[in-house]
């Protein structure tokens, strides 16, 4: 079983601690900015950074669909840590400034992949689909953020 990684990042025109704040903020904003590939989606506890427990469903292809009940953490500043309670998944968010009213938000997701075949191919196409939903995710969170 190897690790699989997808990583994705975008500059938003908009302060980092708006960002975090609006990427934190999981009883209304996160909501908003999920694309289409998220559904079923329930805050079970807390709504706001370190502590919450969400829940959603993650359609990744139209065969693949995780099932994912999210711990919340925040090991530093400005950084979000989602554990899936389901699955070895662990997304980890980085906002950080990026010059004068600029932030660059970087999202990476890791998970124990499968092995054989099955796990190449896992390898191979789930880190390009993952980054395409993310980018998706972040071109919303900057309508929502940037003024």
């Amino acid at each position: 079983m190897a690790q699989v990684e997808a990583t994705t990042e975008r500059v938003i025109a908009a302060d980092a601690e708006a960002v975090f704040d609006a990427l934190a903020d999981y009883s209304s904003t996160r909501q908003k900015v999920l694309p289409e590939h998220f559904s079923e989606y329930e805050v079970r506890e807390g709504g706001d950074g370190e502590g919450t427990l969400v829940h959603w469903k993650l359609q990744a292809t139209s065969k693949r669909v995780r099932d994912c009940l999210l711990e919340v953490s925040e090991p530093t500043d400005g950084e979000l840590v989602e554990k899936d309670r389901n699955s070895s998944m662990v997304t980890t968010w980085r906002v950080t400034p990026a010059g004068e009213g600029k932030s660059r938000v970087v999202v990476t997701t890791v998970w124990n992949g499968a092995g054989g075949i099955g796990g190449f191919f896992e390898r191979t196409f789930a880190p390009k689909g993952l980054a395409r939903i993310y980018d998706a995710l972040l071109a919303n969170l900057a309508a929502q953020t940037e003024k």
